[in-house]
């Protein structure tokens, strides 16, 4: 096929880079405790596994809220709901540098969990708004790689931070960082070529739920909860199995989890050459099959520096699954977009509430390597399922939406 000139209207609205500024911003928090938890721990005279439990209040904070958020978006609209979630997001963890008491510092990552949670699912949804279904994997890949590369930074650097001032360091610094960012969202927000105000109403919105529910697709859910136990809920143990073998420095661990996120920019960068030679299901099944190896692989308690690269190959092959479910969530309804995505996002988010958890028993019960392996095959497993159970198919409110 012959190369032509790219045509204006071939190209990815400029809008979508305020988007992932705005998923750059919220995803700074995200893992940025991760890193110094046996500090927190210790600060406080809790064990790792209760330390642990910031990830789980943050992603159950996330998930609950989903509902609610999503349909306040569609109602009131994507972009003013993000700009204000990032305020509070900012807010949030300013406070937790200020806290006293392990009690007061769990509060504040509940609140950082619901204003976190109206940043980055609205954000896929006013992408998906913005381009159509054959552009909007690549357009999603450039919201990811925005979100992407603050979960590289703020992991990394809140190790390197966490190293010199400690953790309430990291949170004072990533706190201002989010508030500084939300002013240029929003400044960037007024110029950009939004979608028109929302016109959509309660009644519409009883009737989406009913079309996203009806979808065979709608099984991109338990999907999502699936991965999210099984990949993200490792985490926040990741600081504690490094300090097993030996090696305590804070930026260690935050280098190791970044190794994740590079692995996500890899996909983000990659997945317009990939997903034209494996197509969606190839893509769906390599993808879980690279990161299923890879807890396998950290399952036998490798160096730090094999664990960066098979973090990098588990975030790229995580993210090759996770994309095309988005994907497929996008799809589930075209009036109540917001709300499909918003509850991929409460079941995803659901997953790594009980993901620490569970690996926290099964580790305590039956060590780490079974724990891992048995996660190992799981994932891999979702892999060929959902290639075998999922369909590209058009909402079934599309029709009335164009007319």
């Amino acid at each position: 096929m012959p190369q032509t000139a790219t045509r204006p209207q071939d190209r990815l609205p400029p809008a979508i880079n305020i988007i992932a500024m705005a998923t750059f911003a919220a995803s700074l928090s995200v893992r940025a405790l991760d890193p110094v938890l046996p500090h927190v721990a210790d600060d406080f005279g809790v064990t790792i596994a209760t330390a642990a439990s910031f990830s789980s209040v943050f992603a159950f904070t996330f998930a609950v809220v989903q509902p609610v958020l999503g349909a306040a978006a569609d109602l009131f609209g994507k972009a003013r709901l993000m700009t204000t979630c990032l305020v509070l997001l900012g807010l949030a963890n300013i406070l937790g540098a200020m806290t006293a008491s392990f009690p007061l510092l769990f509060a504040t990552r509940i609140l950082a969990g619901i204003s976190s949670g109206g940043v980055f699912p609205v954000a896929l949804s006013l992408t998906s708004d913005l381009v159509g279904p054959e552009k909007r994997q690549v357009a999603i890949g450039r919201t990811l790689a925005g979100s992407m590369t603050g979960n590289l930074l703020g992991a990394s650097f809140s190790g390197v931070i966490g190293d010199f001032v400690g953790w309430r360091g990291v949170l004072a610094v990533l706190g201002l960082l989010v508030v500084v960012a939300s002013v240029a969202v929003t400044a960037g927000f007024r110029g950009a070529a939004l979608t028109a105000a929302p016109k959509t109403s309660l009644a519409t919105l009883r009737h989406g739920y009913r079309t996203i529910f009806s979808n065979p697709n709608a099984r991109c859910y338990a999907a999502v909860f699936i991965e999210g136990c099984c990949v993200l809920g490792l985490f926040p143990f990741l600081a504690s199995f490094l300090f097993e073998l030996g090696e305590t420095r804070l930026s260690v661990a935050g280098v190791v989890i970044a190794g994740f996120a590079v692995g996500g920019l890899f996909y983000t960068m990659s997945v317009s050459s990939f997903l034209p030679r494996l197509g969606v299901n190839g893509m769906m099944i390599a993808g879980a099959s690279m990161a299923g190896l890879q807890l396998a692989a950290i399952a036998f308690g490798p160096g730090w520096k094999i664990q960066v690269f098979c973090l990098l190959l588990m975030g790229w092959g995580f993210y090759m699954i996770h994309g095309c479910l988005q994907i497929f969530a996008s799809e589930l309804s075209v009036e109540a977009r917001a709300t499909a995505l918003s509850l991929h996002s409460f079941f995803f988010y659901a997953g790594q509430t009980i993901g620490p958890i569970a690996y926290g028993f099964g580790i305590q019960s039956v060590g780490k390597t079974p724990t891992l392996l048995t996660s190992a095959v799981i994932i891999t497993a979702l892999g060929f399922a959902c290639a075998r159970l999922l369909r590209q198919r058009p909402p079934a409110d599309a029709t009335a939406a164009a007319s």
